[in-house]
C-alpha cells in the first residue's frame, strides 16, 4: 500500500457537513470529489489550465477508489497527488487521501484525464505548461503496480 512519501504534491481539503452520510462518515461519492479537487486545483494553479476559456480541457475517462478507513466531518483531508502515466494526450494520476499526520491513506485511487480540444472535442496533446507541471510528479510506485 502507498504511504504519504509516495506522493509529490498535497492539498488540504476541509470536509463539509454535507459530506457525511446517515452512517456518520464521508459518503463514497465525496471521495471522487476530493480527487477532482486536488487534480484540478493543481492543473489551474501550477499548470495554467484555463477552465473557462482555454482551448484545451481535460475530461475524466476513468476513475477508481479503494477505501481503507473512514473519513468524517469535521476532518481535513490531505489529498496527495502523483502522476502514474504521462502520455501524449492523457495522464493517469494516483491519489491518496490522508488524515493529517497519518502515513497510511484512508483511501487510494486513480483518475485518468484525456485532453481534448474544447471546440472539436477531439484528442489534443497535453499543453506544454501542464506537461511541465506534471512531469515532476511522475512516480516510480506506479511502475511497480501502485495500488491498483
Amino acid at each position: 500500500m502507498s504511504t504519504r512519501e509516495d506522493f509529490g504534491h498535497f492539498l488540504p481539503i476541509p470536509t463539509r457537513w454535507k459530506d457525511n452520510d446517515v452512517y456518520g462518515h464521508v459518503n463514497n461519492v465525496e471521495y471522487y470529489s476530493y480527487f477532482d479537487t486536488v487534480i484540478n486545483t493543481f492543473l489551474i494553479t501550477r499548470g495554467g489550465l484555463d477552465i473557462h476559456r482555454g482551448g484545451v480541457i481535460g475530461l475524466c475517462a476513468e476513475s477508481h477508489c479503494r477505501f481503507h478507513s473512514e473519513l468524517a466531518f469535521p476532518e481535513t483531508v490531505e489529498a496527495g497527488l502523483r502522476v502514474e502515466h504521462l502520455g501524449n494526450s492523457s495522464v493517469r494520476y494516483g491519489i491518496g487521501l490522508f488524515r493529517p499526520g497519518q502515513d497510511s491513506p484512508a483511501a487510494v485511487g486513480w483518475f485518468v484525464h484525456v485532453f481534448i480540444d474544447r471546440a472539436t472535442r477531439r484528442s489534443h496533446p497535453i499543453p506544454a505548461s501542464i506537461r511541465a507541471a506534471l512531469e515532476p510528479l511522475q512516480s516510480t510506485a506506479a511502475a511497480q503496480g501502485g495500488d491498483a
